[in-house]
């Protein structure tokens, strides 16, 4: 094969790195620190000057990086595990779609897991415990499924779908005849998981043109940000979706096929400094959905690491929310490993923040209400934080949380705090990560692997 045809197929690495070297360009300069609109169609707020900017960053240089703790291989506990969680995929993939329910037994879908499903996949396969044909059948099926699916408005994924029809549903999975509209993170994490494919499985490259090729992915990016598409009173409306970590997470997903994302990538425009048990923690200064002060979570750092590999800022960024999580453990006694996570109740679904809704450790509701009492524990969190950092304190967690496997129906979402009780939701996020984790172990990031 020619030079030439060798950067034709790179071009879209090469893409990404050289969008990654402009961010990285973009975090030094360390301008603009102050609110951003909330949605596309609020006037901009006045921007400050750089050396506040400055002084924002200026308190992660005194965070030493923890080292990442790739193993290079699975022990016999990691196979036991990464088989528990497998299990789950198992018992919940349609056969006819090939989709899988967003929780045991649950037939509704989003894009969001959907690419968490293909990365349990391809973590799987890397781990010995599918084939590699059994891996490109699971994705090639689904995909089968995505390139047919009918979108919003003939755009992009709706925000919801049946798992046994694929048809658009709302939220209470009811059809739904136009739609809810899209979340552009959740179809950007469903991007990030279509490149992993295709560095993973290269015969499966032609089913993500034709995928992508169908959604209209320019209509969620505007001036460097995604955008979502929301329904309000029957009328489309357009709003700058993402916060702190999430955006940058999804902006790394969109790289990976050339868009740029300059705006989604920087951090100091929008971004304070909250102290949590002694360690600066990132926070969004712009609102949740417009109504509670943004809130910072284990979660995207988590993919970012186990998915992309760390940058030299969302390694900084990852080591002080870890920290802080452990401090807490030390200070108090109780096991700390929070991020968003599933509910065995209702409202069934809360953000267990570092920093949230303005207090350390708060834990919020979709709709932005404290509901404290229903912290988890999350097993998610705690196999995420022990495969990238390995430390005493996150191979407690894995101990403490390794009883709860179920060979049966897969990793449940964890502990409450409050009474030391399961939360026996059982999802395909927590199930997706696990094996992430566990193949980072042995492998390293999901993205860098080689094939």
């Amino acid at each position: 094969m020619s030079f030439r045809d060798n950067l034709i197929k790179a071009r879209s690495h090469l893409v990404f790195l050289a969008a990654l070297g402009c961010g990285l360009l973009l975090v030094i300069a360390l301008e603009n620190v102050e609110k951003t609109p909330a949605t596309t169609a609020e006037a901009p707020t006045e921007q400050p000057a750089a050396s506040e900017a400055a002084s924002v960053m200026a308190a992660f240089e005194a965070i030493t990086p923890l080292p990442l703790a790739v193993v290079g291989q699975s022990s016999a506990d990691d196979i036991a595990y990464a088989k528990i969680a497998w299990q789950y995929f198992v018992n919940n993939t349609n056969e006819t779609t090939g989709l899988v329910n967003s929780a045991d037994k649950y037939p509704s879908t989003t894009m969001w897991e959907t690419g968490s499903y293909f990365v349990a996949v391809i973590s799987a396969d890397m781990l010995g415990l599918i084939e590699p044909d059994e891996a490109k059948a699971r994705i090639g099926k689904a995909m089968q499924t995505l390139a047919t699916i009918r979108l919003f408005d003939d755009l992009l994924p709706n925000k919801a779908y049946n798992v046994q029809t694929a048809e658009l549903v709302d939220y209470g999975n009811k059809p739904s005849e136009r739609g809810l509209g899209w979340s552009a993170l959740d179809i950007a994490r469903m991007v990030g998981a279509l490149g992993q494919v295709k560095h993973r499985y290269p015969d499966l490259g032609a089913q993500v043109a034709t995928v992508m090729d169908k959604w209209h992915l320019s209509e969620m990016v505007e001036d460097g940000q995604l955008v979502g598409g929301n329904i309000a009173d029957g009328q489309l409306r357009r709003d700058q979706e993402g916060r702190l970590g999430y955006e940058q997470y999804a902006a790394k997903a969109m790289m990976l096929f050339g868009y740029d994302m300059y705006r989604a990538y920087h951090t100091e425009e929008t971004m304070m400094v909250q102290d949590v048990e002694g360690l600066p923690i990132p926070v969004d200064t712009r609102l949740h959905r417009n109504t509670t002060p943004a809130f910072t979570v284990s979660e995207p750092y988590i993919f970012d690491g186990l998915e992309f590999g760390f940058d030299a800022r969302s390694i900084r960024f990852a080591t002080a929310i870890y920290k802080a999580q452990e401090a807490r453990f030390r200070e108090t006694g109780i096991l700390t490993a929070v991020s968003e996570s599933h509910l065995d109740v209702a409202p069934y679904f809360v953000y267990s923040s570092i920093w949230g809704g303005g207090a350390p450790w708060a834990v919020m509701t979709f709709k932005g209400e404290r509901l404290d009492s229903k912290r988890t524990t999350t097993t998610k969190t705690a196999f995420a934080w022990d495969a990238l950092f390995g430390t005493d304190y996150t191979r407690e967690l894995v101990t403490a949380l390794a009883p709860l496997g179920d060979p049966e129906r897969g990793w449940p979402e964890g502990i409450y705090e409050a009474d030391g009780k399961s939360n026996s939701s059982v999802t395909t996020n927590t199930n997706a990560v696990v094996l992430a984790s566990l193949a980072f172990k042995a492998h390293g990031p999901l993205i860098r692997a080689e094939p």
